[in-house]
């Protein structure tokens, strides 16, 4: 079966984006023939197809996905021709018309959430789960930090922890950023264009500092994350858009107070089916109940995969980005 896909030969700029017709064949045992209409793309992708995250080459690019049903393998019970479908994880290359993936892989859409929204919010909607609920221990009530407060994970951050009573404070580029992600839940937005941002956790805080600082930003932010976070705080490395930190050294840790330092990712927090299922499945039921409302704030045709990479590299973004087939 031959269908349209963004291909990659090497690793490089937006421009090793290449739209190809493939010949992916048909599903076999255990695997599902997915029909797709909506494919997220996250700065995850922007790692893989720099090669700061290598891939075996030739190969695809993008995370996650959503669509329909169009066959199913031998063995393969969990769904039916017309199920609607979503995926994120696994072999990278969702940048597609067609997919053949394994049904371990999949999860069904539940009535009340939209493909679009579904291909916008499982991969990011997973990664607040995960950070927010399970990495650490955050309870009503609490302050942290969390950068690119006006991005993509993070509006869908700023709409879970206000639905728990976490205090988030939030760091953007600009006033109208800054706007978004205050009427996304955030308790205050540190505009960072025209801010020093640990004096205003200072400010904030009244100089305790914050238990937990959400840094998906890396190399550039590092020290001042460090800084901010009160003794016994917890660095949460989860991105690296400005490049990765910096080597953790203990005694830093030490002498900043007692320090904690993580670099999770969420493949290993939800690296069983069950842990999978469970994480996927409290993100639509969050879609559905509307605490959380994913902003699809670009849509581009497949052929523009590389137009949408290099919007999201100079942050001229906001909330998710979709790909049309």
């Amino acid at each position: 079966m031959m269908t349209r896909a963004i291909r990659m030969e090497t690793h490089g700029g937006p421009e090793v984006l290449q739209l190809r017709e493939v010949d992916i064949g048909s599903p076999d045992a255990g695997q599902v023939l997915v029909g797709q209409t909506a494919c997220g793309v996250n700065f995850l992708d922007v790692y893989h197809r720099t090669g700061a995250y290598p891939l075996p080459l030739p190969g695809g690019c993008g995370s996650e996905a959503a669509g329909t049903v169009e066959a199913v393998g031998a063995g393969v019970t969990a769904f039916s021709i017309g199920d609607r479908v979503a995926y994120q994880g696994g072999e990278p290359g969702s940048y597609a018309q067609k997919r053949i993936l394994p049904a371990a892989r999949l999860v069904k859409v539940p009535d009340g959430v939209t493909d679009e929204q579904a291909a916008a919010v499982l991969l990011k909607g997973m990664t607040v789960e995960y950070l927010l609920n399970r990495c650490v221990d955050l309870k009503s009530g609490d302050f942290a930090l969390m950068y690119a407060a006006a991005g993509g994970v993070g509006l869908l951050a700023g709409q879970w922890a206000k639905h728990r009573g976490i205090r988030l404070i939030g760091v953007a580029a600009g006033a109208a950023k800054c706007a978004k992600a205050l009427a996304n839940g955030y308790e205050v937005v540190i505009d960072r264009n025209s801010e020093d941002v640990l004096a205003r956790i200072r400010e904030i805080t009244g100089g305790k500092g914050v238990p937990v600082v959400f840094d998906s930003i890396g190399k550039a932010t590092f020290t001042t994350s460090i800084d901010c976070l009160a003794p016994r705080g917890i660095l949460v490395s989860f991105g690296a858009t400005s490049g990765p930190p910096p080597p953790v050294e203990a005694s830093l840790l030490q002498k900043k107070g007692s320090l904690y330092f993580t670099r999770p990712t969420l493949a290993t927090y939800a690296v069983s089916p069950e842990e999978y299922a469970a994480s996927s499945g409290e993100v639509f039921a969050m879609v559905a109940n509307f605490a959380l409302r994913p902003e699809i704030g670009q849509r581009y045709p497949l052929a523009d995969a590389a137009k949408a990479h290099e919007d999201l590299e100079a942050g001229r973004t906001s909330g998710s980005t979709i790909l049309i087939p």
